[in-house]
């Protein structure tokens, strides 16, 4: 298979993947238990003026025909109005958007710079004190549930030695440099809670991935030539190894995302988690919608730049596509 027919089939999957989670986020959010008018309309508003109100958002419409409206919104670039705040949907995700991508960026790159080394360490020790000790600790992370972890960080480190802020993403009335730390400061707790929730898998992959690599002919030739452990690790095999644990990266977003969203809500954090479980809260199905897209855009788009790239680097994907 060409390259051209390759992204564009992966191109293809993503736009109907993108779809399916529009067309099942609409419908799931009109299940949700309550009645959405009761956001836009006023109980002491007149009949007139409370029908006029919800034809201005299409609540009194049948469902086929806002699914189709709100379809053709989104070709237009339109997420429509909040019913809550009364502002574009754009608008109330772009405050959020960079609170958001702070916590997942900083969370990945710590993930990424802690896991591979531990990963290394494990397979090189390979049955030892360290590889066993890395293993409980990856296997450990994995089993905790999210929000448990982040409200275990919160009260041991925020409340009992207060070392950390316990909510928000900075102190009000900072400025400049002052500020920058403050922000440091409240993102450390909920980094450190995804940073420990999705570790174990980069050390586990990694580890079982280099014990694989160690075991090649390659490396078995290049230890027989006499090359320096060392070097035949770093430079021979881990080089293979990585390429699985590169892939993950992309295959983890969305628990990252995921993550981000229950972390966001146990600390206060502004950010996309925040304003969807408010949006929850007050059935305000347009930022609901908004912010699901907009996740699922993110989610869907690594993922196939990863699958391309993925693709590119090892010809037998490809071939086998």
């Amino acid at each position: 298979m060409s390259l051209f027919l390759f992204v564009l089939k992966r191109v293809g999957r993503g736009l109907l993947t993108l779809w399916f989670a529009v067309t099942v986020t609409f419908l799931l959010l009109r299940l949700l238990p309550g009645d959405p008018a009761l956001a836009v309309a006023n109980p002491n508003m007149t009949r007139e003026t409370r029908a006029a109100l919800l034809t201005q958002y299409g609540l009194e419409e049948s469902l086929p025909v806002q699914y189709v409206k709100y379809l053709w919104q989104l070709l237009q670039g339109n997420l429509g109005i909040s019913f809550h705040q009364n502002t574009e949907v754009t608008t109330v995700l772009m405050e959020r958007l960079p609170w958001t991508l702070l916590l997942a960026a900083s969370s990945l790159l710590v993930t990424v710079v802690v896991g591979i080394p531990l990963g290394v360490l494990a397979a090189s020790r390979r049955g030892g004190l360290w590889d066993r000790f890395v293993q409980i600790v990856a296997v450990t992370g994995q089993s905790l549930f999210v929000p448990s972890l982040g409200i275990l960080l919160l009260y041991v480190f925020g409340l009992q030695l207060n070392w950390f802020p316990i909510g928000g993403a900075y102190t009000d009335g900072t400025y400049g440099g002052e500020w920058y730390l403050s922000v440091i400061s409240h993102l450390v707790l909920p980094c450190l809670s995804l940073v420990f929730a999705q570790l174990g898998a980069y050390v586990l992959t990694m580890r079982s991935s280099l014990i694989d690599a160690l075991g090649e002919d390659y490396v078995v030739l290049a230890n027989a030539n006499g090359l320096p452990a060392r070097r035949v690790l770093w430079k021979h095999a881990l080089r293979n190894a990585l390429l699985p644990t590169t892939t993950l990266v992309g295959l983890q977003l969305g628990f990252v995302v995921g993550g981000a969203v229950l972390i966001e809500t146990v600390y206060a954090y502004p950010g996309i988690g925040r304003g969807i479980y408010e949006a929850v809260t007050q059935l305000d199905f347009p930022v609901l919608q908004g912010a699901f897209l907009l996740l699922a855009v993110t989610v869907v788009a690594v993922n196939m730049i990863t699958d391309i790239a993925y693709g590119i680097l090892d010809p037998r994907v490809k071939a086998a596509s």
